[in-house]
């Protein structure tokens, strides 16, 4: 032991003799580790969120083998925050709770999945503004027919004053006026009043005889279709699930990891995922960014993760590659049993 602590109190000695050479070279070293760590601590653990610096601070001083802020050229956290601000690392704002930060990340594969999101998000909006012009052209169609079906009056004629006047009402009842000797000016008014009252009624029950049922088909219809598109358009901007199959995207993590599929044990905060390796059982806590969905062959069971029907598991039924999306049968839940189309390879993935 005492040659151990000899040998060691030489080495150290050594190593001290070597920073007094040239201090500069060692704090640049231990500078860019502690950035490198730092960093690569913030994008895993917080990804693109903003977070109080202090925070991701604590949990990295909490690891033994970290490099104090003291061996480099910062000397607090404060010109640590603004120097990722001045170089473009992060995002970084002080308020009254003091200084934060949010990490900007570059990685090709991000940026590709962010525009994809976007193209999607450009197109969901597409489809809204076409549900709404079909609803005003429903609306428009409908203001239409009401403007054909209002009645249309004619004067009471009489040929013969002893004739009797006869109106069939809309139960079938009929109510005979008998003509009396009084001249047509005293009946001519109400006979009149009689008659628009049936006319009305008349028109009213013929009307809704001819166009009842079909209002009230289309309009349950449309209501359904609306409700149901809505469904299908409501996305979240995170959609882990545990049990599914996930390929790892990212080129961080080496060759060894790089397109190679795990399976997802543990979601955290909604954009974390706890993964194990299919092939080596390693596991792996990465961001959603750097995970994307596997689409099985026609027969298999998926889980849909994005969109009305998420959370709902079901059976792969056809591929279309044209259009990136799919065709899956609901095998779970109330609507099990229901034919889905056009569902986009990101909103299901392969169960385990």
């Amino acid at each position: 032991n005492g040659f151990k602590c000899h040998c060691m109190s030489e080495s150290h000695q050594r190593q001290l003799l070597l920073a007094s050479e040239n201090p500069q070279q060692f704090m640049d070293y231990f500078s860019e580790e502690f950035r490198n760590d730092f960093l690569e601590l913030l994008r895993r653990r917080f990804g693109t969120k903003r977070v109080h610096n202090n925070i991701v601070y604590n949990e990295y001083i909490s690891h033994r083998e970290h490099i104090h802020m003291n061996a480099t050229q910062w000397e607090t956290l404060t010109d640590f925050t603004k120097w990722l601000g001045r170089e473009g690392l992060c995002k970084v704002d002080e308020t009254p709770k003091g200084w934060y930060i949010q990490y900007i990340d570059r990685d090709p594969e991000t940026i590709r999945r962010q525009q994809e999101q976007e193209r999607k998000k450009k197109q969901d909006l597409d489809d809204e503004e076409k549900t709404a012009k079909f609803i005003e052209q429903q609306v428009r169609r409908g203001l239409e027919g009401k403007e054909l079906e209002k009645p249309v009056y004619t004067e009471l004629n009489r040929e013969n004053e002893e004739e009797k006047v006869t109106f069939n009402l809309n139960k079938g009842a009929s109510t005979s006026i008998a003509a009396s000797s009084k001249p047509s000016s005293v009946l001519g008014p109400n006979a009149l009043k009689m008659v628009e009252g049936a006319v009305k009624r008349k028109e009213s029950a013929h009307s809704s005889g001819q166009s009842k049922e079909k209002k009230k088909k289309s309009a349950l219809d449309e209501i359904m279709e609306l409700e149901e598109e809505k469904k299908r358009t409501s996305r979240r901007d995170y959609w882990l699930q545990p049990e599914i199959i996930v390929k790892i995207v990212t080129k961080k993590l080496g060759e060894k990891y790089h397109k190679k599929k795990a399976v997802v044990k543990e979601v955290i905060d909604k954009y974390t995922a706890v993964v194990k390796m299919i092939d080596s059982g390693d596991k792996l806590k990465l961001d959603q960014t750097h995970l994307e969905t596997v689409i099985p062959a026609p027969g298999k069971k998926v889980m849909v993760l994005n969109g009305g029907y998420r959370g709902n598991e079901g059976i792969l039924e056809s591929i279309n590659e044209k259009r990136f999306s799919a065709t899956i049968i609901i095998d779970s839940g109330p609507l099990k049993g229901r034919r889905v189309e056009d569902i986009q390879y990101e909103d299901i993935s392969k169960l385990a």
